[in-house]
């Protein structure tokens, strides 16, 4: 059975809206504060953020970079130094400090980072967290059915690790779009479709290290290569955004000399 316990949630768009009515649903009392939109089913709104945190052990915000210190500024007087502040913004690891360093001993801040899209999976979304307060956390978040992976390291760690992944992941969703794209522009876009369907199917364990090695190997001859890829697209008429970045990372492995010369 979920303890009864204050949450505040401040932020309440589309990610902080399904997390608050999320904590709601099971049972928290969810105080959330949001200038532009209206509380979900179940969930309190405050005049403001202040009296959205009174009272509240835990706060999410839940906001954006931008407004991230913002939200602390505005919060904070509501908090006690026991208050658990978890960031759960897309932010650098610098801000994450910059926002603990700005609390003080006002609250006990917490990197939290969503690790997957929150619309498919709400307050189920998992989250990792750093920090000294980071384990708290997890154990005030777990009984109302949140994951939480506390990781070692200070506030800022979990930031680290959520943007390494999406380095990955947006990367691969931009040249995915970079080359769809293209092959449209050429007529060929059901068949490069079907090469990167394949491609991704059948990657595995050894996939990275292919492509990590191979790049090293055949930096020089795969950076003409990509010269002549980003020419084409320049004559479809497709940005090569993602080709020409790809271009330059072959040619500082050439530079290095640690390449086949071919």
């Amino acid at each position: 059975m979920s303890p009864h316990r204050r949450i505040a949630v401040l932020g309440l768009g589309e990610a902080g809206g399904l997390i608050a009515a999320g904590l709601a649903q099971a049972g928290a009392e969810v105080h959330g504060y949001d200038p532009r939109i209206a509380a979900p089913a179940g969930v309190h709104l405050a005049a403001d953020a202040a009296q959205a945190c009174s009272g509240a052990s835990v706060v999410l915000s839940v906001n954006s970079a931008a407004t991230a210190l913002d939200a602390l500024t505005s919060g904070l007087p509501g908090c006690s130094p026991e208050t658990i502040w978890a960031d759960l913004n897309t932010a650098a690891p610098a801000l994450k400090q910059k926002i603990e360093r700005a609390a003080g001993d006002s609250a006990r801040v917490v990197d939290v980072a969503l690790m997957a899209p929150v619309p498919f999976r709400g307050l189920g979304t998992p989250m990792t967290a750093s920090g000294p307060a980071a384990e708290a956390f997890a154990t005030a978040m777990r009984p109302y059915g949140a994951t939480v992976d506390v990781i070692e390291g200070p506030v800022g760690a979990a930031a680290t690790h959520k943007l390494l992944r999406s380095v990955v992941l947006k990367g691969l969703a931009a040249v995915v779009i970079e080359a769809l794209e293209a092959a449209r522009a050429a007529g060929l876009d059901e068949w490069l479709r079907g090469i990167i369907v394949d491609e991704l199917t059948a990657a595995d364990e050894s996939t990275v290290d292919r492509l990590v090695t191979g790049s090293r190997i055949h930096a020089v001859r795969r950076t003409h290569e990509m010269e002549a890829a980003a020419q084409l697209l320049d004559d479809l008429g497709v940005p090569a955004r993602v080709t020409r970045a790809s271009r330059d990372w072959l040619a500082d492995l050439a530079g290095r000399g640690d390449v086949d010369p071919r």
